[in-house]
C-alpha cells in the first residue's frame, strides 16, 4: 500500500518533469517559429512540427476521443495524456529551430545578425 502514498506520486512526477518541460518548450517555441518561417527568416520549414501540432489541435477539438469526455475526469486525463505526447513530438521537431535561435540570439549585435531588440554598444 505504501506505493500509492504521496511520496510515490511526487517521485513519479519528478521523473516525468522532463516531459512537462518538453511540452512547455514546444508551446513557447511554436508561435515564434511559425512567425520566423512565415517571414522567411528560418529555413528549412519544420513540416513535422506543423503536422504534429495540427494533429494535437485536431484531437483537442474532435468529438472522437479514446475515452469520451462524458466521463469527465477520465475524458480530460485522456486528452491531457494524448496532447502531451503529441507536444513532445512537436518539441523534438523543433530542435533545429531551437539551435538556430540560440545561435541567432548569441551572435554579435553589431553584425546585424543579432536580435532586433538589442542595440549595438555606443
Amino acid at each position: 500500500m505504501a506505493r500509492f502514498g504521496g511520496g510515490f506520486l511526487v517521485a513519479r512526477l519528478r521523473r516525468r518533469a522532463h516531459v512537462l518541460g518538453q511540452m512547455g518548450r514546444a508551446l513557447r517555441l511554436f508561435l515564434p517559429m511559425t512567425r520566423d518561417v512565415l517571414l522567411r527568416r528560418y529555413r528549412p520549414v519544420p513540416w513535422g512540427a506543423f503536422l504534429w501540432m495540427l494533429v494535437a489541435l485536431a484531437y483537442l477539438v474532435s468529438p472522437l476521443d479514446l475515452i469520451p469526455d462524458m466521463l469527465v475526469l477520465l475524458g480530460l486525463v485522456d486528452d491531457v495524456v494524448i496532447v502531451g505526447w503529441l507536444l513532445t513530438r512537436v518539441d523534438r521537431r523543433l530542435a533545429g529551430y531551437r539551435a538556430w535561435r540560440e545561435r541567432r540570439e548569441g551572435s554579435d549585435p553589431s553584425s546585424g545578425e543579432g536580435r532586433g531588440d538589442v542595440e549595438p554598444p555606443p
